[in-house]
């Protein structure tokens, strides 16, 4: 059986590929421990990113011209069928992507330099060689804000996902901050990915 007809099966070729790469052309496990904690931050970050720009360069302007076109299947297949899927990778992937970027902070990047409240770290008050990164992860932070606190509860609003009756009125708000949030997150993505690349490649 083909591992590649199958999600999982993908997955699994992946990560064994990974592996062999570790082991093949690294130095093996000490070289994994070190690197897996931001390897997960990247993997779930390309997942968060890169549903947030199928939302915003594909799905809204699908919906949008579903709508329009008045002979057309309309865009109930993908509100049924796609977006709640779409929407509960993107969510898991933005947490993942934060709690996997702060402790790579902490073990990687030495953020805890004496200091114990997670907020207080000297790359999230912009002190020393990590305020690039540092300045990356406040935006990375305000990016999942926006995902938990004001896209999400508004587009269960939109696809009745919260079981409730909402007036179209409703609905149009819930959809204007949903979307307002959205872009706000593409725009903020531009320079925290500037932030978290250049970091590493002569921007600090």
């Amino acid at each position: 059986m083909n591992p590649l007809m199958t999600i999982k099966g993908t997955l699994a070729v992946g990560f064994i590929l990974a592996i062999a790469v570790v082991f093949g052309m690294a130095n093996g496990m000490d070289g994994l421990k070190g690197a897996a904690m931001v390897w997960f931050h990247v993997m779930a970050g390309v997942v968060w990113i890169g549903l947030l720009y199928y939302f915003n360069f594909v799905q809204v302007p699908g919906v949008g011209a579903a709508l329009a076109d008045k002979g057309g299947p309309g865009p109930a297949a993908i509100n049924k069928y796609v977006a709640p899927t779409a929407l509960l990778w993107f969510r898991m992937a933005a947490a993942v992507t934060w709690l996997t970027g702060l402790s790579a902070l902490v073990t990687v990047g030495g953020g805890m330099q004496g200091i114990h409240l997670a907020f207080t770290f000297n790359d999230f008050t912009f002190q020393g060689p990590m305020a690039i990164i540092g300045l990356g992860a406040w935006l990375g932070t305000i990016m999942l804000f926006n995902v938990w606190a004001l896209i999400w509860p508004n587009q269960k609003k939109i696809l009745g996902l919260d079981g409730k009756e909402h007036s179209a009125d409703t609905i149009a708000s819930a959809k204007k901050t949903a979307l307002m949030a959205s872009r706000i997150n593409t725009a903020l993505s531009i320079p925290m990915l500037l932030c978290m690349v250049g970091f590493a490649h002569g921007l600090a």
